[in-house]
């Protein structure tokens, strides 16, 4: 009998926990069917908040107008060609007769159909047969080499053919320029060309191309530092699987990157040295602040901090220091845009009295109640001299695109590769692309700027072909 009472207490205990379980379980699904009823009538239910590195959609413009060019513009075609490599006479099928109902054909007309194609290229195996000779005051062996034959490595490579100075100068333009990981710019020159090569043979040439590249990469580094403006800015990057920092410093004809593993302001006085007398143009990162050149802050930066501020402090942002400060930056480029229109005596009073202006915005910030007016009314203060000196130098810019464009690039590249493995192919990259960009920005040819450097390197010629932009190159195009 007492067994018989146990068994039915715990199966009473079963149920009222079944039944508990199941109340709350009806309670969550009836407050789930109100919370979707009152989202139906409120219209649909908003979309998934995105993560915070994700940008916003760019706002839409009311009348978005029509894509293209307007109605009645000329034909934005390629060129014609030069010149016609082959003529192929094509007659009519059937001769005098329409193909479709055998009709007389009459008034005949003739035409001139130009296609431009693209001719496979092939692999060229070179022979140089070279000859040394056993010096015993050197105790060496001196061997002769051609012109465009790339110095020996390995000894494998007396066996093994080598690449030569097309494949090596495609090879690091694929890399560079068009940001092609290892194994897709083997992939590509195999199937432009036939030529067999494999990703860790590009990596080691690479390495093998920046060493022949090393003394131009130092005469671009002293011609960074005889520059009147340099601009520079810093992005991560990773390297053995750690992180490091990649360093990109530009002028009007050069651009210089460099990796190393400190993000201090030290890296930027060894790329530059003690005597640079120039104008240094970066950000308020506080690295830059200790260095000992004249500086220009960027006013783009400080106009950026002042919308992602006013996003998140209300208060900041209905204040009257936010839109002072605003307003004073974007009349300063205006002003500077407007360089020789005025006359030179109304223009500097102009730009006084907005100096004067910046200097008063940054007093009002520094003695508000606010924290986010104080810190950037002390940075106004403390660079007072900083923030507006482009406005009495003609060639000084007041924002720091120009080095911000110039990592644009190797952002891109490190998103596709995601980093380099190895501290030698990372440097190797820097020279490269420094060649590159800096090729680029002079109006030359890359590829053949590319050759040109090599042939020049295995002839022992000294560098500095890239010192000066070439006469092409005198409008001064965008990095």
């Amino acid at each position: 009998m007492q067994a018989m009472v146990e068994g039915l207490q715990d199966q009473v205990r079963r149920l009222e926990r079944e039944n508990r379980e199941l109340r709350e379980e009806n309670a969550r699904l009836r407050k789930q069917v109100e919370e979707l009823k009152a989202g139906l009538k409120g219209g649909p239910p908003a979309p998934p908040t995105p993560p915070p590195f994700v940008k916003p959609p760019a706002p839409r413009n009311k009348k978005p107008g029509k894509p293209g060019r307007r109605p009645g513009h000329p034909a934005a075609l390629r060129p014609p060609p030069k010149k016609i490599d082959r003529t192929v006479p094509v007659p009519l099928p059937c001769g005098c007769q329409c193909p479709d109902c055998r009709g007389e054909l009459e008034d005949f007309q003739s035409h001139d159909r130009l296609v431009e194609d693209v001719v496979p290229a092939r692999v060229v195996t070179v022979c140089y047969q070279t000859r040394s000779g056993y010096c015993r005051r050197c105790r060496r062996r001196v061997e002769s080499r051609h012109p465009e034959q790339p110095p020996a490595g390995f000894r494998g490579e007396q066996k093994h053919a080598q690449l030569g100075l097309n494949a090596l100068a495609w090879a690091a333009v694929l890399r560079v320029e068009n940001r092609l990981p290892l194994r897709q710019v083997a992939e590509v020159i195999s199937r432009a060309s036939g030529l067999s090569v494999c990703a860790g043979a590009l990596s080691e040439q690479a390495k093998r191309l920046a060493g022949w590249l090393a003394a131009e990469y130092e005469r671009m580094k002293l011609s960074l530092r005889a520059s009147g403006v340099v601009h520079c800015d810093e992005t991560g990057a990773r390297i053995e699987g750690k992180n490091a920092v990649l360093w990109g410093l530009c002028s009007d004809t050069h651009t210089l990157y460099h990796f190393d593993p400190s993000r201090a302001g030290r890296v930027v006085r060894q790329l530059l040295g003690e005597a640079f007398g120039g104008r240094l143009v970066t950000d308020y990162y506080s690295a830059y602040t200790n260095l000992p050149y004249k500086q220009q802050k960027c006013l783009v930066h400080l106009l950026r901090e002042l919308r992602d501020t006013a996003k998140k402090n209300k208060a900041f942002a209905r204040g009257a220091f936010r839109r002072r400060l605003r307003r004073v930056l974007k009349e300063m480029l205006l002003l500077k845009g407007r360089w020789g229109k005025p006359s030179k005596r109304a223009y500097e009073a102009k730009a006084r009295r907005l100096v004067a202006r910046l200097v008063a915005a940054g007093e009002a910030g520094k003695a508000s109640a606010d924290a986010d007016e104080r810190r950037l009314g002390r940075r106004v203060l403390r660079f007072r001299e900083s923030i507006p000196a482009f406005l009495f130098e003609e060639h000084l810019d007041g924002t720091n695109n120009a080095a911000e464009r110039a990592m644009i690039h190797a952002v891109v590249a490190r998103k596709i590769s995601g980093g380099h493995r190895a501290w030698g192919g990372a440097k190797a990259w820097a020279v490269l692309a420094s060649v590159c960009r800096t090729a680029r920005k002079q109006g030359r040819d890359v590829l053949e700027t590319m050759k040109q450097l090599l042939w020049d390197a295995w002839a022992g010629r000294p560098p500095g072909l890239l010192a000066t932009p070439a006469p092409a190159a005198a409008g001064g195009p965008s990095p």
